[in-house]
């Protein structure tokens, strides 16, 4: 089976170029160098318009993982009260507290009568107990998706932990796998009968480092399971 492939983006021409190489879905962010922060509303209103894809948008002020200011969370309310107003899939956030899942936050940022998907992004491997963090997600109807890298580990432990995890998180929440530079584990996720979803970062873009732009032909080759054949061309 084919697995669903979520591309990161952060431009109108990275997410052409990634829906024209067969990405699923798009996140779209800015400085990735900082791990991905919230777009300004100008660039969503661009992407959304420019692609048929769902894209779904960062909202994250600065390179943690923790919120102590309360000028900061506003701000974080403005963005998604902006960005739910846009025809977008959803959003992208999470935030911990001494390394729990930081409920009042969450709670504040994701009112009961807020009607948008959301991702939780990878905090959730910064938790000290992901079984206890995905019973507390699932509390909130509009998270729908967590994003994580399975943990630590070798490729079987992480693929029987990402499998424990779904069994655990669904019918709520689907688990997107994050992969790095190494592609190697998408053969077998394509060859599995289970659907995965896999998010991709550098493993998209040229030389496979954040200020490398999007490939199209990255993407299709991640989309149809010949990486490994696509990225062995690009070598000298």
């Amino acid at each position: 089976m084919s697995v669903f492939l979520e591309v990161i983006v952060t431009s109108i021409e990275e997410a052409i170029a990634a829906e024209r190489g067969g990405a699923d879905r798009l996140e779209l962010v800015r400085d990735l160098n900082q791990g991905g922060l919230t777009p300004s509303c100008s660039l969503v209103e661009e992407v959304v318009a420019s692609v048929k894809i769902p894209v779904r948008v960062m909202v994250r002020e600065a390179d943690s993982m923790e919120i102590t200011d309360a000028a900061e969370k506003s701000r974080l309310q403005r963005s998604i009260q902006r960005f739910s107003e846009y025809p977008i899939d959803g959003l992208v956030l999470g935030f911990l507290k001494e390394g729990q899942v930081d409920t009042c936050t969450l709670t504040d940022l994701l009112p009961h009568d807020l009607k948008c998907n959301v991702t939780f992004h990878r905090a959730f491997d910064e938790t000290a107990d992901p079984v206890c963090a995905i019973e507390v997600l699932k509390r909130y109807r509009q998270i729908d998706r967590i994003l994580t890298t399975a943990g630590q580990g070798s490729w079987s432990s992480r693929r029987a932990r990402l499998d424990q995890w779904q069994s655990l998180s669904a019918p709520e929440i689907q688990m997107l796998f994050s992969i790095g530079r190494d592609t190697s584990q998408l053969s077998e996720l394509h060859g599995s009968p289970r659907r995965y979803e896999v998010h991709v970062g550098r493993a998209a873009r040229i030389s496979h480092v954040n200020s490398g732009a999007v490939s199209e032909d990255y993407v299709a080759a991640l989309k149809n399971n010949s990486s490994d054949q696509c990225y062995s061309r690009d070598q000298p």
